[in-house]
Order: structure tokens, then C-alpha cells, then sequence
């Protein structure tokens, strides 16, 4: 049903998007797909590497060990944003259909009165992206 599931990614906040990156590893490995972790940078230094190159290696990195540990294929694609607060959503659904997935399987937050007036990143995937969406939220319906 799906060959490629596409999972966008922020390298800075793994431990907030762990159940959204479960549920892709268990989706590659029931319909046979592979996965493309995607993810953005600015131009300049940041808090997860110091050059567009060094964050690709990281990406790179994060995808062959989800692979590893998932038994899954998995690669990883790399783009840069300048202003990742102003500009993110449009260039993350670009590059999302640059990639054309059957799925995107990406994490998401409970909605709040701010997105009212901001889209969520998946909202903004969802509507302009020709592929199926998954948003999964890290802490609905868990117990503990």
C-alpha cells in the first residue's frame, strides 16, 4: 500500500517526536517502505551543527541508525531555511513533494488557541502536499 513514507524531522527536539518516529518504523516495516527523513537548516552555525554539511552528516547519521535499529531502509534529505521560523512550512511541504511519498508520518502538538492564527507545520503539509498525512501528537493517549 506504501513504497515511500517520508518523516520530517527536528534534529534539536528527537525526544518530543519519538512516538511519531515508533509509528513510522512500524509502518516501513508492515507495508515493506522505506523512509526518507527530512529535515532543514539554516545557512549558518546552530545549536546541532556548525555548517549545513555537518548537519546533512548528523541527518545522515540519525537515519542509518533508525534503519539499523527499526530494519527498515531509510535515507536522509537535507534542506536549507534561513528564517526556520517564518519560513519553514512553506519550504518543508516543498520539499516534502519534491520527494513524491505515499505517506507523510510527521509529529504534532495538541492545538492551541495560536493555531488560530498560525498553521501547524502538519496543516500546512497536509493541505499542500499530494500524499496521505499522519500527524501523530507525542502525548495523546498514552498512560503513565
Amino acid at each position: 500500500m506504501f513504497k515511500k513514507i517520508v518523516v520530517p524531522v527536528d534534529l534539536r527536539h528527537l525526544d518530543q517526536q519519538e512516538r511519531a518516529l515508533a509509528v513510522s518504523a512500524d509502518a516501513a516495516r508492515h507495508y515493506g517502505a522505506g523512509v526518507t527523513y527530512v529535515a532543514a537548516t539554516p545557512s549558518a552555525p546552530s545549536s546541532v551543527a556548525r555548517s549545513p554539511e555537518a548537519f546533512a552528516d548528523k541527518l545522515r547519521d540519525f537515519a542509518a541508525a533508525r534503519a539499523a535499529q527499526g530494519g527498515f531502509d531509510a535515507d536522509a534529505h537535507m534542506f536549507i531555511v534561513n528564517d526556520l521560523t517564518g519560513d519553514l512550512d512553506h519550504y518543508l511541504a516543498e520539499e516534502i513533494a519534491k520527494l513524491d511519498p505515499d505517506l507523510v508520518i510527521m509529529a504534532s502538538h495538541r492545538p492551541g488557541a495560536g493555531d488560530y492564527f498560525w498553521p501547524s507545520h502538519g496543516g500546512r503539509v497536509a493541505t499542500h502536499v499530494p500524499a496521505s498525512v499522519l500527524l501523530v501528537r507525542e502525548d495523546v493517549g498514552l498512560s503513565g
